[in-house]
């Protein structure tokens, strides 16, 4: 990895931008992002170096070889980018999934079906394992699709645990992290504990989300490291899997008033001819080849920058 500049740093924060409203909306997720945008294996690898050996390194060698060793520039843009996406793009995005649910999913859904392309050629030795895991992951990540939300009143045991999950997925391609708290029945205590500034809920949920992901990342590094082509057909067929997830036309199986809003917890992917309504079938497509030229135009302008 070449020495990077302050534009450099800038475009990183740009790709943290994405990211976080991607984790924003329970479907997609950001480490699909990270992966399409290429700075999938290095936020891992980072990630995984944050640990005991690192803070011996900082008393003997000071915070600055600390800094240098979890590649701390990196990861300091990544969450600027992350941060910042939360904080601006949440309100928009969510008030257009509210509004124009069947565009906004098209879009994503191109986007989302580009990447499964990108992420399989990474794959340079196709074998029987491979495509079993490809299946398997497929299949697994379809089948929490399926899932009914869950109502609950959480522990902190609990709260400690789903923020262990919903970290995990939102650093695997394909697999939301705000859906996995969506199933758990957390999706909305967490967004009340922010809008309540619920310091105890946000404080477990945040050394859930600490410990899953150091610990997490160590083993997808030690996987790629080990079993590169097997780990990216795993991850390959959760894309594929998750695609039911951000299929844009569904039929509402169940609903539930929470707060004076009428919220879908059960849902399943229709045809755009079964679908009751306008499938407004002309902008989705149109949305949906947008989506997926964008991957292939950022994939074209990633192999020119790297030849």
């Amino acid at each position: 990895m070449g020495k990077r500049n302050l534009k450099d740093y800038f475009v990183i924060s740009l790709k943290g931008v994405a990211m976080g409203a991607a984790d924003v909306v329970p479907g997609v997720s950001g480490g699909t992002i990270a992966f399409i945008s290429g700075i999938y294996e290095e936020l891992i690898d980072s990630i995984s170096k944050v640990n005991l050996a690192t803070i011996k390194l900082w008393k003997k060698e000071g915070f600055a070889a600390m800094w240098k060793a979890v590649n701390g520039n990196f990861l300091l843009s990544l969450v600027i980018g992350i941060g910042l996406s939360i904080i601006t793009l949440a309100k928009l995005i969510k008030h257009l999934l509210e509004t124009q649910p069947i565009l906004i999913w098209s879009f994503f859904f191109g986007l989302v079906l580009a990447s499964i392309i990108y992420v399989a050629k990474q794959i340079t030795r196709w074998n029987i394992g491979a495509i079993v895991l490809l299946i398997t992951g497929a299949l697994l990540a379809y089948f929490i699709t399926t899932l009914t939300p869950q109502v609950t009143n959480a522990s902190y045991p609990y709260i400690f645990l789903s923020g262990a999950l919903a970290i995990c997925a939102m650093i695997l391609p394909g697999i939301s992290g705000s859906f996995i708290l969506l199933l758990l029945g957390m999706y909305k205590p967490v967004l009340d504990a922010i809008h309540d500034r619920n310091i105890g809920f946000l404080g477990v949920m945040m050394l859930g989300m600490v410990v899953g992901l150091l610990s997490f990342s160590r083993l997808l590094k030690w996987l790629f490291d080990h079993y590169e082509n097997l780990t990216l057909a795993v991850l390959t067929g959760f894309i594929v899997g998750s695609l039911n997830k951000i299929w844009p036309w569904k039929e509402v199986l169940k609903t539930e008033m929470i707060n004076g809003k009428l919220k879908v917890l059960d849902e399943i992917s229709v045809l755009p001819s079964s679908y009751e309504g306008d499938p407004q079938l002309v902008y989705a497509l149109l949305l949906a080849a947008i989506g997926f030229l964008s991957i292939i135009v950022l994939e074209k302008l990633a192999l020119k920058k790297n030849n």
